[in-house]
C-alpha cells in the first residue's frame, strides 16, 4: 500500500464536489453537439462585442469541418492551428475533431525556427493559421510545407462599426488594423471565408471515438526540446468532468467565461475551449491580454469565471482599486496556474470582487489540470491543493521510482487518473521514460504532502523553466546563444520574480577578444527565438563551472546570477 491510498484530502473537498468522476460517455465532439442543442439560443462566444450563439456555432463548426473534407482531411490526420483567440479559433478546433482528425496547436508568435521544428514532427496535411503568419508557413521546404494553408483574417469577425473603423484612412486605424491582420502574398492560400462557406453538408464521414487522439500538444515535457503530448478525446472529456466537478455552484447556460489566456496553450484549451463549452457558458475571446480590452468588455459581459496566471490577477486587480471602479466584482471563481500564487496577489483579487481565487497545478501530460486548493473554507494558499476526483498521487525517491517515500517526505510527484495522457508522438523512449507501468506520470517536481493530503510543490527534477505559464528548455535557448559569434560557452537558468513564475536568465563565456554587449546578444536570439524565451538578464561570467566530465552545472550558475542580482550588469 503506498502512503496515500487512503486519500486523507477527500474530508477537504467542498460540499457536493464527488470523490470520482462518472467514466466518460461523450467525445468532444459528442460534447459540443449537447452544448449546441441545450444552450442553441444562448451566447456562446464574444469578440469584441460581436456575439455568437450556440446554434450558429455548431453551423459554423458544420462548414468548416465539409470544408475540411472537402480538401481531403480524413481520421487521423493531422491539422495544424496557428491561431491567436477568436471566434475562427474555436469552430475550426472543433471542425478538425469532428472528422476524426487530430488537431495541433500552435503558438502564433513562434519565430519560423520553432513552428519549422513541430511542423516537421507532426506533418500536418492542412494548416489555418493566423494571416500574418501564413507566409512564414508557405515559406517552409516543400517536403514540410503542409498541402493546403487557410489563411484567418481576425478582423472578418468583428463587428461591423469596429470593421468599418478599421479602415478610416488615420494612423490610429491603420496601426489597430496592422496588428490584427496581414495580407498574405504567397500564392495557393485559401481564406477562411471560403473554407467556410460550404452550404450543402455531408456528414459521412466517421466519428472519432473516446480512445482518438484529438490534439497534439506541444511540450518541453520533463526534459529536452518540444515534443507533442498525445491527448485522447477521454482524458480531454475526462479533464473538463473533473473541473466542472471541482467548482461546485455553477449554473450551466449563464456563466461568463473571459478567455485571456491563450487557447494554444493546454490551461486555456481545457478551461476555454472544453471546460466552458461543456457547461453552455459565453466565452469572452482576447487576442491578447489587455486590461483596457478586459474593463471595456466587462462594461457589458461581466464574467463570472476567470482562469488566468498571477501577473494577470495582478494588473487587473491593481488597475481596478487605481481607477476606483468595480468591473470585476461578479467574478465568482478564478483558478490560477502555471506558476506558484502569492498570497499577497489572492488578498487584492478577492478585495476587488469578492469572489474565490484559488490555485491548481497541472502539466500538458495530465490535460492539463491534476490538483486544486477546494473552491471554499478548506482551501489553503502556499499550496497547491489537492488531488482532483478519480486522481491518485504518490511520491517517490526520484532517482528510483518504483521506491514510494514514506508519508511526510519530499520526493517526485506521480500522478494517475482519466486525464493523463498517452504518451508523446511518435517518441517511445521519452514516453516511457515520463509514462510508468501502471499508468503513472512522472511530473518531475518535487514536492511534501501534508498529512491531510495537501501538496506543497518544494522544486522541480527538471531544469525547465516557467515564465508567464510556458515551459522554457534552457538547452534550446543555450543552443541559440552558442551560435552567436561572440559565445563561446552558455548557461541557462529560471530566476524567480516576486510576482512568481521565473525570468529567463543567462551567463555566458566570451570567445578570446570578444566585448561584451548584452544588448546585440539579446537581438540575436530574438531572431530564432519567441519573445518569452529570450533571456531578460544575460551576464558574462569568466568561466562556467563544469563537473568532471564537462557538464555545465546550471544549478551553481543559478546561485551566482542570485547572488549578483541586486546589482545587475548593464
Amino acid at each position: 500500500m503506498t502512503p496515500y491510498e487512503q486519500r486523507p484530502w477527500l474530508a477537504h473537498y467542498a460540499p457536493d464536489v464527488p470523490h470520482e468522476i462518472e467514466e466518460p460517455t461523450q467525445t468532444l465532439v459528442d460534447m459540443i453537439d449537447d452544448a449546441v442543442s441545450r444552450f442553441g439560443r444562448r451566447p456562446a462566444l464574444e469578440f469584441f462585442g460581436a456575439e455568437t450563439g450556440y446554434r450558429e456555432l455548431g453551423e459554423q463548426i458544420d462548414r468548416v469541418a465539409e470544408g475540411l473534407r472537402r480538401l481531403g482531411v480524413r481520421s487521423g490526420d493531422r491539422v495544424a492551428l496557428v491561431l491567436p483567440n477568436c471566434p475562427q479559433h474555436v469552430s475550426a478546433f472543433y471542425a478538425v475533431l469532428r472528422l476524426g482528425a487530430i488537431v495541433v496547436e500552435h503558438n502564433p508568435l513562434y519565430t519560423p525556427p520553432e513552428l519549422r521544428h513541430q511542423f516537421e514532427d507532426h506533418g500536418a496535411t492542412v494548416a489555418i493559421v493566423w494571416d500574418a503568419v501564413a507566409d512564414t508557413v508557405a515559406d517552409f521546404p516543400r517536403d514540410i510545407r503542409p498541402e493546403h494553408i487557410v489563411a484567418v483574417d481576425l478582423t472578418r469577425a468583428l463587428p461591423l462599426s469596429k470593421r468599418m473603423a478599421l479602415r478610416l484612412p488615420i494612423p490610429k486605424a491603420r496601426t489597430a488594423r496592422a496588428a490584427l491582420t496581414t495580407r498574405p502574398t504567397a500564392r495557393g492560400i485559401i481564406a477562411w471565408d471560403r473554407l467556410a462557406d460550404a452550404r450543402r453538408i455531408s456528414k459521412r464521414h466517421p466519428r472519432p471515438s473516446l480512445d482518438d487522439t484529438a490534439l497534439l500538444q506541444y511540450t518541453s515535457g520533463t526534459t529536452g526540446a518540444p515534443k507533442g503530448a498525445v491527448l485522447t478525446h477521454r482524458n480531454l472529456r475526462a479533464n473538463a468532468m473533473q473541473g466542472r466537478a471541482w467548482v461546485p455552484g455553477l449554473r450551466p447556460g449563464h456563466e461568463v467565461f473571459y478567455g485571456v489566456l491563450p487557447l494554444f496553450h493546454a490551461y486555456g484549451m481545457t478551461l476555454c475551449l472544453t471546460f466552458a463549452m461543456s457547461i453552455g457558458a459565453k466565452l469572452v475571446l482576447f487576442p491578447k491580454f489587455d486590461v483596457d480590452l478586459v474593463f471595456a468588455a466587462a462594461k457589458h459581459s461581466p464574467p463570472t469565471f476567470l482562469p488566468a496566471v498571477p501577473p494577470i490577477y495582478d494588473a487587473l486587480s491593481r488597475a481596478s482599486a487605481d481607477r476606483g471602479t468595480a468591473p470585476l466584482r461578479g467574478i465568482r471563481f478564478a483558478i490560477s496556474g502555471a506558476m506558484s500564487l502569492p498570497e499577497a496577489t489572492v488578498e487584492r483579487w478577492e478585495s476587488v470582487t469578492d469572489g474565490l481565487l484559488v490555485e491548481g497545478y497541472g502539466m500538458t501530460e495530465s490535460s492539463p489540470v491534476a490538483l486544486g486548493n477546494p473552491m471554499g473554507p478548506t482551501r489553503r494558499p502556499g499550496t497547491v491543493g489537492v488531488p482532483f476526483p478519480s486522481t491518485e498521487i504518490r511520491v517517490v525517491d526520484p532517482g528510483d521510482p518504483s521506491v514510494d517515500r514514506p508519508a511526510g517526505e519530499e520526493g517526485e510527484l506521480l500522478l494517475r487518473g482519466p486525464q493523463v495522457f498517452t504518451g508523446y508522438w511518435r517518441r517511445p523512449a521519452d514516453t516511457a521514460e515520463t509514462l510508468l507501468p501502471g499508468g503513472w506520470l512522472r511530473t518531475g517536481d518535487i514536492v511534501r504532502v501534508a498529512d491531510d493530503g495537501f501538496v506543497t510543490i518544494v522544486d522541480r527534477v527538471k531544469e525547465l523553466i516557467i515564465t508567464g505559464g510556458f515551459n522554457v528548455s534552457p538547452s534550446e535557448v543555450e543552443g541559440v546563444l552558442l551560435r552567436h559569434p561572440d559565445v563561446r560557452g552558455a548557461a541557462v537558468v529560471g530566476l524567480p520574480r516576486a510576482s512568481g513564475g521565473e525570468d529567463v536568465a543567462a551567463a555566458v563565456e566570451l570567445r578570446d577578444g570578444a566585448v561584451f554587449d548584452a544588448a546585440a546578444i539579446r537581438e540575436f536570439c530574438r531572431e530564432s527565438l519567441t519573445a518569452y524565451k529570450v533571456p531578460k538578464r544575460i551576464s558574462p561570467i569568466e568561466e562556467l563551472p563544469r563537473s568532471l566530465i564537462g557538464k555545465v552545472l546550471r544549478r551553481q550558475v543559478r546561485e551566482r546570477l542570485l547572488e549578483e542580482r541586486a546589482d545587475p550588469p548593464r
